[in-house]
């Protein structure tokens, strides 16, 4: 490169993340929903202003990479912690990280009373379908057939039942305002995400009411796949059970 030849920027991070080296596994796609999120942070000039809750999972290292305030919650008891850091302090923006096996098992019932309560707060949550940090457990939403540490043959729905579709549900809540799922594995599904992550943002800052983005994730290490069969896993089983789209939009209604 010439001395004089200018150097463009094509890539820089968002504000609201630390500057480090991310510990996830190869193929995760956590890092990528953490750019997502934080570059609404930073879109709507949140940083200051913003607690993000964490709950026991890899949702937990929310605050090794966000540069915000954080909360960390007991296991499943994100929406619970939020619903009461909201109250206290309505004036901020307020957001949970959760995992599938945290929100929708354990924590079931904060996540369906918060939305049937209408709290201004906004949910996202990382499904991959496994007990990632744990061992790689069967979770409420594993595939029937899939394999884990405590579904050696497979997940079977006589025993273990349908794997549950958490945004369904919680979009038959009367306070739930926005409601819906997304996926990053592929770049079209990214431009989805980021819209669906903007809605959501604006339902709390509008005062609107709840707010749920679920974002399905791979899981590499408990898949015991590569990092590209993972990604691709994503985009045709996990999309075909879990179907992606907005599932309730109550201020557009």
């Amino acid at each position: 490169m010439s001395p004089k030849a200018k150097r463009i920027s094509v890539f820089t991070p968002p504000r609201s993340l630390k500057k480090r080296i991310s510990h996830f596994c190869p193929g995760c796609h956590h890092g990528i929903i953490h750019r997502l999120v934080a570059e609404q942070i930073d879109a709507h000039r949140l940083r200051t202003r913003t607690i993000g809750v964490a709950s026991v999972g890899c949702s937990v290292f929310l605050y090794d990479y966000f540069d915000v305030d954080v909360v960390e919650s007991p296991h499943g008891r994100a929406a619970a912690v939020a619903t009461g850091v909201k109250r206290a302090r309505p004036d901020c923006f307020v957001f949970t990280y959760q995992g599938d096996g945290d929100l929708a098992a354990i924590g079931t019932a904060e996540i369906v009373h918060a939305a049937n309560r209408g709290e201004n707060f906004t949910v996202v949550f990382v499904n991959n379908a496994v007990f990632g940090m744990t061992g790689g457990q069967m979770a409420p939403t594993t595939l029937e057939g899939q394999v884990t540490t405590t579904s050696p043959y497979g997940r079977r729905r006589e025993e273990a039942g349908a794997p549950i579709r958490m945004a369904e549900m919680l979009a038959t809540c009367e306070g739930a305002g926005f409601v819906a799922r997304v996926a990053v594995d592929r770049i079209k599904n990214l431009k989805k995400a980021r819209a669906a992550l903007a809605r959501a943002f604006q339902y709390q800052l509008e005062g609107w009411g709840f707010s749920f983005v679920e974002v399905l994730s791979a899981c590499p290490t408990n898949w015991k796949m590569t990092p590209v069969e993972a990604n691709a896993h994503v985009g045709k089983a996990m999309t075909a059970y879990f179907p992606l789209g907005v599932f309730k939009d109550a201020a557009a209604d």
